[in-house]
């Protein structure tokens, strides 16, 4: 029998009510504006927060298959009818399934990548704090993402700063100030610059 006692868990719930929150406040209108993504407008980043989360609460419960098999970066995400209900609900279900600490042992798939639970794990935060940054500064809103998975997020990013096949996920590092905050510092790591606003 394995022993999960000092398996790391996070409970993804709080920054998944935090995606949730901004996503709902997101209107028609905006839908078609300018992201963080160059590629993504603002209905790519919900679309692809969409089919994350199927994918990510599909590794979590071990459940292999076509969404765990789509790489992201395949096709550029379209947003599909219904999205408002089928967004906040998926988040959650991913969240749920993120509780088990089965989830985040032995290997699971996400993105047609086979990798450890626990760093799936790390990943699905990654994803669910950056995005939620790109969400929240593409629609003028304010964020306060979950501080304990921002703290994962930042960690997982600088850990990943070395890391040869580093350029195939993520951006050049942008540099932040020594007095820039955790969430600053992990929109830096991402390859992301902190200060982007959308050009009047």
């Amino acid at each position: 029998m394995t022993d999960t006692t000092q398996t790391p868990t996070l409970d993804l719930g709080p920054q998944a009510a935090v995606v949730a929150r901004l996503a709902e406040a997101v209107t028609d209108e905006q839908l078609a504006d300018p992201t963080p993504c160059p590629e993504y407008a603002v209905r790519n980043v919900l679309a692809h927060l969409a089919g994350l989360a199927l994918a990510f609460r599909d590794a979590g419960r071990k459940d292999l298959g076509v969404t765990t098999d789509t790489r992201p970066d395949s096709t550029v995400p379209e947003l599909g009818h219904g999205w408002r209900e089928e967004l906040p609900r998926v988040l959650g279900e991913m969240a749920e399934a993120w509780r088990d600490p089965a989830a985040w042992t032995g290997m699971t798939r996400a993105g047609s990548v086979d990798l450890p639970g626990e760093i799936a794990g790390l990943v699905a935060t990654d994803e669910l704090v950056v995005h939620g940054w790109d969400l929240a500064r593409a629609t003028g809103q304010r964020y306060e993402p979950d501080p304990a998975a921002l703290r994962v997020c930042h960690d997982f990013l600088a850990a990943s700063v070395d890391d040869p096949d580093r350029g195939a996920i993520f951006g050049p590092v942008v540099t932040v100030g020594p007095e820039a905050s955790l969430l600053a510092r992990a929109v830096g790591l991402s390859g992301r610059d902190p200060e982007w606003a959308p050009q009047p």
